[in-house]
Parts: structure tokens; sequence; C-alpha cells
């Protein structure tokens, strides 16, 4: 399996951060599904992120 885009991965927190300041009422999975999308993101980018910044969210 081909490993992690870091630099693709840091891209998508920083839009995720200013998603969220632009509309604080996305919540954070909705903030990565959208851009699971906008980034064409990989699935193990996308269990990636959900296994490690989804998961604390209530």
């Amino acid at each position: 399996m081909p490993a992690l885009n870091c630099d693709k991965l840091k891209k998508v927190l920083v839009w995720v951060s200013n998603k969220r300041e632009e509309d604080p009422s996305l919540t954070l999975k909705e903030t990565f599904r959208k851009a699971e999308l906008t980034f064409d993101l990989s699935p193990k980018e996308c269990d990636f992120i959900e296994r490690n910044f989804t998961e604390t969210e209530q």
C-alpha cells in the first residue's frame, strides 16, 4: 500500500479548520466528509482522518 501523503493531509487539516471557522455549525465529521470529496482522498487517507480526528468529538 502507498504511504499517506503528509502534505495533502496537512492541507486538508488547514482547509477543515478554515471551513469550521467560516461555519461553526458544521460538525467535524461533516467537514471531513466534504474534505474527502474536495481533496479526492484515498480510502486509506479517509480512514486515517476518521480514526485520528473524528472520534473525540461529541
